[in-house]
């Protein structure tokens, strides 16, 4: 049997709840799929020392603030996920759980929309299945005879997981960042952290409240056409949250250039000397989630799909939301997310009977 519905948005983490929010208040016809057993999307996942890089109050989805953690300035992930399931209750967000989009299909003027528990047909779909699901570890020589322990970030839990090892933490980023600061400052953990170029932290009074503001501005300047006043990047790429600053203070975050290869036992540098390992941690990022929309064929040679806003212009009756910038400005981001959820709404509004 198909079920029929006015809009399908695939995911329920932080982008399917915001975009479920405006599509509500648009009085649409909708439902969420999520393939989560229960609500939190991705942060129901993450290691158990994250934080947010903004207090609670600046890191709300459209309609409810985020209450504040007792006694955290910036919320752990545990607070995130109570915040996203609390959200649902509060809008009456009709969550379809578990429910994996294997395939979204062309069909009579609309879209088709498999899944493992049934098939939809919508005049329009929002996806937001975000990057978590699909991890990227880069190629490097030796990665197949490394006899040691290698985890992407999505595997990281906690330093007693590797306590006694000799630990490599591969990744400038933030959580890079925070997963080497989380090792180096057990005591049992002989820590290498390796970065492509050196990391660059962002001054300790600049955390994501400030990055959301850049954002913003630099959205505000290019729709104005005034110019292009610089993205995020141009700040760092490392928000110095409290364990981050410990670390680097005391001195136990010392970066090291990339090493050449690995070997059964541990790396290569690029001198040729070596360093023993027992484990590898892949702090390397993530792509695009987007397996679901190959047989809609939009895909461009890099990877993306090309959007005006969060619509596919190859297909309109296709928003993508909260990937990245390529889909609106800070979107991957629990403040960011809710303008171009917003906008996305309000276009497929305009486009229903």
């Amino acid at each position: 049997m198909t079920r029929t519905v006015d809009v399908v948005v695939i995911g329920g983490g932080q982008a399917g709840l915001a975009a479920g929010y405006h599509l509500r208040r648009k009085k649409t016809d909708f439902v969420i799929l999520d393939a989560q057993d229960g609500p939190g999307g991705a942060w129901q996942h993450a290691w158990d020392s994250l934080r947010l890089f903004s207090p609670a109050a600046f890191s709300s989805l459209p309609g409810r603030l985020m209450p504040a953690q007792r006694g955290e300035e910036y919320p752990d992930a545990a607070h995130v996920v109570d915040y996203l399931a609390g959200y649902e209750q509060r809008y009456e967000l009709p969550v379809h759980r578990p429910v994996r989009a294997e395939s979204i299909q062309h069909d009579a003027g609309r879209l088709r929309v498999e899944t493992n528990a049934g098939t939809w047909s919508a005049q329009a779909v929002v996806s937001a299945t975000g990057t978590w699901w699909r991890p990227f570890i880069p190629t490097v020589p030796g990665q197949d005879v490394f006899a040691g322990r290698q985890v992407h970030t999505t595997g990281y839990r906690c330093p007693a997981d590797f306590a006694g090892q000799r630990v490599v933490v591969v990744g400038g980023g933030n959580s890079g960042a925070q997963i080497a600061a989380d090792l180096a400052l057990a005591e049992d953990v002989t820590l290498t952290w390796v970065t492509r170029r050196p990391p660059r932290f962002l001054a300790d009074n600049i955390d994501g409240r400030a990055l959301f503001d850049t954002a913003t501005a630099r959205r505000r300047a290019l729709d104005e056409g005034t110019g292009d006043t610089g993205d995020v990047g141009a700040l760092g790429d490392i928000v110095a949250v409290a364990p981050v600053r410990a670390a680097r203070d005391a001195g136990l975050l010392k970066a090291e250039p990339m090493f050449t290869r690995l070997t059964a036992d541990g790396i290569i540098w690029a001198d040729g000397t070596s360093t023993r390992a027992d484990a590898v941690i892949w702090a390397t990022g993530f792509r695009p989630a987007l397996s679901h929309l190959a047989p809609l064929g939009l895909r461009g040679s890099q990877g993306h799909i090309a959007t005006d806003g969060t619509r596919a212009v190859d297909e309109p009756r296709l928003h993508l939301l909260g990937y990245g910038d390529w889909t609106g400005p800070a979107s991957a981001t629990l403040i960011g997310v809710g303008r171009p959820a917003r906008e996305a709404a309000s276009e497929i509004a305009a486009c229903l009977p």
